[in-house]
């Protein structure tokens, strides 16, 4: 623990402060850009922020400062934003001491660059015209929050981030595919060139989507906007404003009785041991069989509702104060192939990317299809444009018709693709 990590609590408590917690974040990152096909320039970027939490009189008080700051400015900002909140019965979390070894491996420029070039090789053996541009990030972070009843806890990680797009046209018909993914020190960039290939043969032809009620094929990333509405349904905050339609409904069935989901903070690469509270993560029953069975909290949130913390108090930037955000959602995959799911079809439509803000908790809908794909006989017979599918999320977890074996991680949602009934599509 930095030193001056303690002393910024100690003067917190000697101006009066009855407690304070001190949150302490550092990034680092490497990048390298690619355009055209070529490597276009390197970057790097290093931040560190503090953020220093305290309850004077009852009320808490939030300031923030990055890099080098004053102490008593600090403290003395914070003590005056405490004076315009409400009293807060939440304080900071009991005494203990979490201290996390580092996750993850270093990866030099050198092999970023190199993993780049090769990549971008491989799909220009294959597409000789086609243009590439890519992002190859490695990344440190580090973690620290202390409190003044004792609480020390610390982790660090190193995670390599990368992105590929190829970009080509067919006469008047512009194409663009693109892919992207996380992992803990060693660089795997074949399923990405996989997946892109993958799509490009399936985007050969253009070709009209079927109209009306279809079935639709959901691969892991275009499920995930179904995933984002799922969370905040099962958010305790939105739960406490009756926000959430599963509001009144533990232990009974919301969706399919073939999905099972939960949380697991220990999946890399988004492994987490505690939340910016400092409560220890833990895995998580959330949906069995399709039954509601508990929903996730933060300190505040679970002592409304009369629980304990499920350890999901995160906060969206060190100025925000910590709120339930679910990690590491995990949605359990089925026994069929992606394949053998198109085979059951006589007709329907593959949605790999939407266009549009997210959806709301109502679950209701209207999108663009930005990466789609007709199904014809059981087979893919070509990509489909300007067509726009609508319905509630809600309802198509409730009428899942398939489940395949081919989870990957989309953002921080490790899920399988999905096979839906009945969906309206427009073109």
């Amino acid at each position: 623990m930095d030193i001056e990590l303690q002393k910024l609590i100690d003067l917190a408590l000697r101006k009066g402060a009855s407690h304070a917690e001190v949150y302490q974040s550092k990034l680092k990152s490497d990048s390298a850009i690619f355009e055209t096909n070529n490597l276009k320039r390197l970057e790097n970027s290093q931040s560190e922020g503090i953020a220093l939490r305290l309850w004077k009189e009852g009320s808490s008080g939030l300031a923030v400062a990055y890099g080098d700051f004053d102490s008593d400015k600090l403290v003395d900002q914070a003590i005056i934003l405490s004076t315009l909140n409400n009293t807060e019965i939440i304080k900071p979390n009991y005494s203990h001491i979490n201290l996390q070894p580092h996750q993850g491996e270093f990866i030099p420029t050198e092999q970023l660059i190199a993993s780049g070039e090769d990549t971008i090789r491989q799909l220009r053996d294959i597409y000789i015209e086609a243009i590439c541009s890519g992002e190859f990030i490695y990344s440190e972070q580090f973690t620290c929050l202390v409190n003044s009843v004792g609480l020390h806890c610390e982790y660090s990680k190193s995670l390599v981030n990368y992105y590929l797009e190829l970009e080509c046209s067919n006469g008047k018909d512009f194409l663009s595919v693109h892919d992207t993914k996380l992992t803990q020190g060693k660089i795997e960039t074949q399923q990405i060139a996989k997946n892109i290939l993958e799509r490009l043969e399936w985007a050969k032809k253009t070709t009209s989507a079927p109209k009306g009620y279809i079935p639709v094929l959901f691969t892991p990333n275009g499920a995930a906007m179904l995933w984002n509405t799922v969370s905040e349904a099962l958010n305790s905050k939105f739960v406490l404003e009756k926000t959430s339609p599963w509001s009144n409904k533990l232990q009974k069935q919301v969706m399919s009785n073939s999905l099972t989901i939960s949380q697991n903070p220990r999946y890399k690469p988004h492994t987490i041991p505690f939340d910016d509270e400092g409560t220890v993560t833990q895995e998580l029953s959330l949906i069995k069989k399709g039954d509601l069975q508990q929903f996730y909290s933060n300190l505040t949130s679970a002592k409304r509702l009369g629980i304990k913390s499920t350890g999901n108090g995160f906060r969206p930037n060190l100025k925000s104060y910590p709120t339930p955000v679910l990690i590491n959602l995990i949605v359990e995959p089925g026994k069929e192939n992606f394949k053998d799911l198109i085979k059951k079809l006589d007709y329907g439509i593959i949605v790999d990317l939407v266009l549009g803000e997210k959806i709301d908790i109502s679950g209701d809908f209207s999108v663009n299809i930005d990466s789609g794909y007709s199904i014809q006989e059981g087979s893919i017979n070509g990509r489909i444009k300007d067509t726009m599918i609508t319905g509630n999320v809600y309802k198509i977890l409730e009428n899942i018709i398939g489940i395949a074996n081919d989870s990957r991680w989309v953002n921080s949602t490790y899920a399988p693709s999905l096979l839906a009934e009945g969906l309206s599509v427009i073109n």
